[in-house]
Parts: structure tokens; C-alpha cells; sequence
């Protein structure tokens, strides 16, 4: 497929230029600007006017099975809402075959053109979950990374002292674990049909360190992303001293788990010490601001991890902590959130440095060079803006009220790898309305319903953190 779009707004430093973008196949064939000739030839023109063509955002983690979850629970710290989420995740693979789909549909509608899925898997139905996602994935067309979640120290372990409490070993070897994980991969990891798969270990927290060696093994074998969560809470900082006597950046270092294929969610509990570690080994910090904030885990240093040289890009985590999947709500919140954690105007995020940030920086961490930037020779996975649209009206200067504004409604066409997946704002490659009326069909209507596990932790975690 061969498409011109023509005298459109593409980013040009912290501004925007006219330009017509000739995409072609996978690529992004050429870049005209305003004053170069552009060939006679049969393709397909868009009229760009009005429109700012932006390379897509990467979200950098989600948890695609907690569509279920949104709105149904309580504001609660992590480690006792995440007890909730262990006692209401579905099992249905139906569910999480769907879990992908609005995952990816709601990414896509955001400007969103590749995901990262820390994906829950059921236990003994480990490869039929993968199955299901990746199913979901390669229909909707999104560039998905798949990192299921994997630990081999019970729940407990994660919290402060939490092995005083009753607890069972868990109840699969690191052994069976890791030869679990190459079979993943050898059956379902697939570049050239945009799925990927990622080691994801749940976090130091819950893996044991011949886990995390040994997922860091295996992705050097097969050259695959390696995704984790990190210091989330001020609870995961304690729990850190009290396992290792250091941070729990300085132990992975010293396990050789870091690099420049590492992406690290959260991270917010940083030292100065552990920022300079993750500038020095590469490895990219992905910043979740809006769970942060319903969770009450705290607001991650990124602009000290920015000023220090770390990669940083951005992910809007499940929806259990976020209750949406909008990348466009997520890069406002980090925009503006982070003036309050510097008086110095001058170190503020700009709207092209989010958006970078966004796209650019994101791709980096998963190891796609060539996805992120409206230049030619470059991956066509791209998003078309409409900025006519009345959400962005008066459009005085389309970067910044695309970032700072509310933009409902915007995106108007979206290319993942040439194809295209969006036209006129609608998703071409499944039937959203019957998604819609899916989850309909599931919704619980907030009924009532009781962790035990939350019940069994809830007096311990106050006494450790409160």
C-alpha cells in the first residue's frame, strides 16, 4: 500500500512544519517538506490540512486482563489492592482474549501504536492464555509485547516481614517456571507479525534471584525484552533493605539484569545512587503516573531521572489502578504533575518532550530504533490527528493543546507497520461494537464482593507501614 499525506503538520523541534509524508509497504518512504517537488504518481493522496501526523506512542506497561477490573476497586495501597486484584482476576480465557482486544483498541483510539502487556496468565492454562492474547493482538493489528507475569515466592514475600505470615511455598520451581518461559517464546514470539515476547518477572519483590538471573538469561539467548516493576511503593523500598542490606537497583545490578533491553515500571522509589545505575546500564524507567497517584505510591523523580540521561517513556499500567487506558490523559497528568517537584521552570516537560517521550523514548525501550520519529527510512507506525476537530479548537498551537488540552475524539488514522488499522476514527479490523456489547453483557454492577486475601494481610500491613 502506497499513501501520500499531503501538506500535513509534522513535529519539527519544539514546533511543527508542513511537510507531505509518502508512506510505502512498512515504511515511511519519504519526507517532503513545504518547498521540495513531490513525484507525480498514483497513490493514494490525504488532504493534510487541519491534520498533525505524530509517530504512535508506545505504551510501556498495561495489564490487558484488568479491563474486568475497572472501576470495582476501592482506592487502596498497593499491596492490599493488589491482594483485591489476585481474588477477582477472571480465569475465562474468553476474557482475556477480549482483555486484549479493548486494551488495544483503547491504545490505538489514544495514539497508541505498540503495548507493553505484563500479562497475567492462568495458572496450568499458561500457554492458552498467551494463545488467547496474542489472538486478540494480531486481529486488532497493534505492535504487542507480551511479558506474562511470573513469580516463585508467594504473595506474601512482597510485603515488609511478610514471611511471618502463614504462608504455602509457591507452588511451581524456578525450573518449571523458566522452561514454561521458553516454550512461550519458542511457540508464540513473532516480530514479523508484530508479536513479541518479553521476559517479565513480577519484580524482585516476588522472584527470587535465580528467577530474575534466569529470565535475564533467557533474553540475552533470544535477544527479547526484559520487564519488570520497581519500587513502586515505600513498602518495596523497605522490603529491599531488609532482604539485600542495599537498594533493590543495586542488587540487580549486581545480578547483571539491567541493560538497554530492561524497561522498569514504576520506579519511584529512586535513590540518586539508583539513577545513576539505570543511566549508566541503559535501562529505561516506564513512568505510570496515573495508578501512582490512586494508589497513593508517590511521584516518581522523573525529571531528576531525565537530567541524569535515563530513558524514560510512559505507560497508563491496568486498568484495576487506572480505571481507563487513555496514553493521551497519561502524558497531560506527567506534563503537569511535574511542577510541583521542581521550582525551576526551566526543567519543566514540554509538550515535545513528552510527546518524544512518548513515542521516541518508548520505542527505545523496547528495542525498535526505527519506530518513533516522522523521518524517512523509518517503520510506518503512525497516527494522523484531526485538529478540527472542536476539542482542539481554537487550534493556536496543536502540540501543546493536544498534550495540555482534553482531546476527545482526534485520532483520526492509525498505521501500524504501513497497515492501515484506523480510518475516520473507527477501528477497521474488528467489530468494536460488539466488544463494547461484550463487556457490557459482563459488567457486575458493583456487586459486593470480599478479598480474603486482603482480610488475611490488612492488620499486618498497617503495622509494618503505618
Amino acid at each position: 500500500m502506497s499513501v501520500l499525506i499531503h501538506n500535513v503538520l509534522i513535529p519539527d523541534g519544539g514546533s511543527t512544519t508542513s511537510a507531505s509524508v509518502h508512506l510505502k509497504g512498512d515504511r515511511i518512504h519519504q519526507v517532503y517538506f513545504a518547498s521540495a517537488s513531490i513525484p507525480v504518481s498514483d497513490d493514494t493522496w490525504i488532504d493534510g490540512r487541519d491534520k498533525l501526523l505524530l509517530p504512535g506512542f508506545v505504551n510501556a506497561h498495561t495489564h490487558s486482563s484488568q479491563v474486568w477490573q475497572r472501576g470495582l476497586i476501592p482506592q487502596l495501597p498497593l499491596e492490599l489492592w493488589l491482594a483485591d486484584v489476585f481474588d477477582s482476576t477472571p480465569t475465562n480465557l474468553e476474557q482475556f482474549y477480549l482483555g486484549a482486544v479493548s486494551t488495544a483498541v483503547d491504545t490505538l483510539l489514544s495514539g497508541g501504536t505498540c503495548l507493553i502487556d505484563h500479562a497475567y496468565v492462568v495458572p496450568g492454562q499458561e500457554l492458552e492464555t498467551v494463545a488467547a492474547l496474542v489472538k486478540g493482538y494480531k486481529q486488532v493489528g497493534i505492535r504487542a509485547f507480551i511479558a506474562p507475569l511470573i513469580q516463585d515466592l508467594p504473595f506474601v514475600a512482597g510485603l515488609p516481614k511478610g514471611c511471618t505470615l502463614p504462608h504455602h511455598p509457591y507452588p511451581r520451581s524456578t525450573t518449571d517456571i523458566l522452561s514454561l518461559m521458553e516454550a512461550i517464546i519458542k511457540q508464540f514470539h513473532d516480530p514479523d507479525s508484530g508479536i513479541y515476547i518479553a521476559l517479565g518477572p513480577t519484580g524482585f519483590h516476588r522472584c527470587s534471584d535465580e528467577l530474575l538471573v534466569g529470565c535475564a538469561d533467557l533474553g540475552n539467548r533470544f535477544n527479547l525484552c526484559f520487564h519488570t516493576h520497581l519500587l513502586e511503593t515505600r513498602a518495596q523500598q523497605q522490603l529491599a533493605q531488609e532482604r539485600y542490606g542495599e537498594t533493590a537497583v543495586q542488587h540487580l545490578q549486581r545480578l547483571g539484569v539491567l541493560g538497554d533491553r530492561t524497561t522498569l515500571a514504576h520506579s519511584v522509589w529512586l535513590t540518586a545512587d539508583d539513577i545513576a545505575i539505570l543511566a549508566q546500564t541503559g535501562a529505561t524507567v516506564v513512568h505510570n503516573p496515573v495508578s501512582n497517584l490512586r494508589l497513593g505510591s508517590g511521584i516518581a523523580p522523573i525529571l531528576k531521572c531525565l537530567q541524569a540521561g535515563v530513558n524514560v517513556a510512559f505507560g497508563c499500567d491496568g486498568a484495576a489502578s487506572n480505571d481507563a487506558q487513555s496514553l493521551l490523559e497519561v502524558v497531560k497528568l506527567s506534563t503537569i504533575l511535574h511542577t510541583i517537584t521542581d521550582p525551576d521552570y526551566q526543567h519543566w516537560l514540554s509538550p515535545h518532550t513528552v510527546l518524544q517521550m512518548a513515542a521516541q523514548n518508548g520505542a527505545r525501550g523496547v528495542g525498535l530504533e526505527q519506530l518513533g520519529m516522522i523521518s524517512s527510512g523509518n517503520i510506518a507506525d503512525v497516527v494522523l490527528y484531526n485538529l478540527a476537530h472542536p476539542s482542539l479548537l481554537p487550534c493556536n498551537d496543536p502540540l501543546q493543546l493536544l498534550v495540555l488540552g482534553r482531546p476527545t475524539d482526534v485520532v483520526e488514522r492509525v498505521w501500524v507497520n504501513g497497515k492501515l488499522i484506523v480510518e475516520e476514527g473507527s477501528v477497521k479490523t474488528v467489530d468494536v461494537a460488539a466488544l463494547h456489547q461484550e463487556l457490557r453483557d459482563r459488567t457486575r454492577y458493583a456487586q459486593s464482593h470480599q478479598s480474603l486475601l486482603l482480610n488475611q494481610i490488612e492488620t499486618h500491613y498497617r503495622q509494618m507501614l503505618l
